[in-house]
């Protein structure tokens, strides 16, 4: 099944800002690498082990504005690490709340743990997945276990269970794609929906 993700002209802006702040995560990623020298990190990963992070950040709260002073991205979690080796940065309980360019109502992001692979570009969210966004007193929210975020790509996707809650229904799926610039949403197997447009 394959449908129209968001409504247009919207659709771009936050793609666009969630690109934004994959772009923030992966600057922040940047400025945790270390300027010692190789052999002094070597050593320093030898008496911590191999399962301990290089560096950690406690709550840490990221925000970005745009030229006019307006809020683009606010980025929190409790605790993040960070592993050289792997090139990855692995959050406690991130929250964002992502502004697209001209629209005033943001898109809320939770999840229980999550991790920026910065070599691949890719934001990968797990537990408790959820997505939201209020319009006009109505939510349109995304519910999942697992949700990568492809960056270079500009893709959302899933192999789990989704739940779409919108104002007038509810679709249910096993695996989702979405291709945030076209604004379209491609749901693999086992789709079940109900509709009310009466509320």
């Amino acid at each position: 099944m394959i449908a129209r993700l968001f409504s247009p002209g919207k659709g771009k802006a936050w793609a666009r800002t969630l690109a934004l702040g994959g772009t923030i995560a992966a600057t922040l990623f940047l400025m945790w690498q270390s300027d010692e020298p190789p052999g002094s990190q070597e050593k320093a990963k030898e008496l911590r082990g191999p399962a301990e992070p290089d560096g950690f950040i406690i709550q840490a709260d990221y925000r970005t504005w745009d030229a006019q002073g307006n809020p683009k991205i606010r980025m929190t979690s409790p605790r993040i690490e960070q592993f050289e080796s792997n090139n990855l940065a692995a959050m406690e309980q991130p929250r964002a709340t992502l502004h697209g360019e001209g629209d005033p109502v943001p898109w809320n992001i939770e999840a229980d743990q999550g991790s920026l692979l910065q070599n691949d570009g890719l934001v990968n969210l797990n537990g408790n997945v959820v997505i939201q966004r209020q319009f006009q007193g109505s939510d349109t929210t995304f519910k999942t276990d697992e949700l990568t975020l492809n960056n270079t790509e500009g893709t959302v996707y899933t192999d789990q269970p989704v739940t779409i809650t919108e104002p007038h229904g509810t679709t249910k799926a096993t695996g989702m794609k979405a291709w945030l610039d076209d604004r379209i949403l491609e749901l693999n197997s086992q789709v079940e929906g109900h509709y009310d447009p009466i509320r």
